[in-house]
């Protein structure tokens, strides 16, 4: 083999050796700005039964945006994704509907905050509320939410856990995005 074939044959290993390191490097900052992502932007959620009928159906999938209450907290409507607080180990989708510091009055299936004369407007519920629709009272603590299902005639909400309220550092995200089923995908915002 001459010199210059030599030469020649080592640069293609050296090129070799530079592609796959390239492949290597560019795999590897793939799957650290993937974690990155699903760790510290967005949540995936998936829902196992139907107490957000209709809003969110049993088996949709969705995606949560962690970044959204940096500012400030959650807003009364939002769809919040959290540890459930009678078993962290869970997370659950629910809306917020008690805001820290208010009194939430649940009478005759209607949910007045403050003791407003006016009942909060909930076109988002599935049908009637039938079941457990009061009387009760709930005072949120400062730094927590209470939040129900949209389906409150089927819907393991606060209204029945140990632990009513869920706090703020226990949120991890807001609900915006049905990707799954494909047919359904898009925002869980229509205003």
């Amino acid at each position: 083999m001459s010199k210059e074939d030599s030469k020649l044959k080592r640069k293609k290993e050296e090129s070799a050796v530079r592609e796959v390191i390239s492949w290597f490097i560019t795999i590897a900052l793939a799957v650290v700005a993937a974690l990155f992502v699903k760790n510290y932007i967005v949540i995936n959620a998936n829902i196992p039964s139907g107490s957000m009928e209709n809003t969110i159906m049993t088996g949709d999938r969705l995606f949560g945006n962690r970044l959204a209450y940096m500012k400030e907290g959650p807003k009364r409507g939002d769809i919040v994704i959290f540890k459930f607080p009678d078993d962290e180990t869970e997370n659950y989708v629910k809306r917020v509907i008690g805001l820290p510091g208010e009194k939430v009055t649940i009478n005759d299936a209607k949910i007045y905050i403050n003791d407003s004369e006016t009942p909060l407007v909930e076109n988002y519920l599935k049908e009637e509320w039938t079941v457990a629709y009061g009387p009760y009272e709930f005072e949120v603590p400062e730094g927590s939410y209470f939040v129900l299902g949209d389906n409150r005639n089927n819907s393991w909400d606060a209204r029945y856990w140990d632990n009513t309220y869920v706090a703020e550092d226990k949120i991890l995200g807001k609900a915006v995005f049905r990707y799954y089923p494909l047919n359904k995908a898009g925002s869980l915002y229509h205003e």
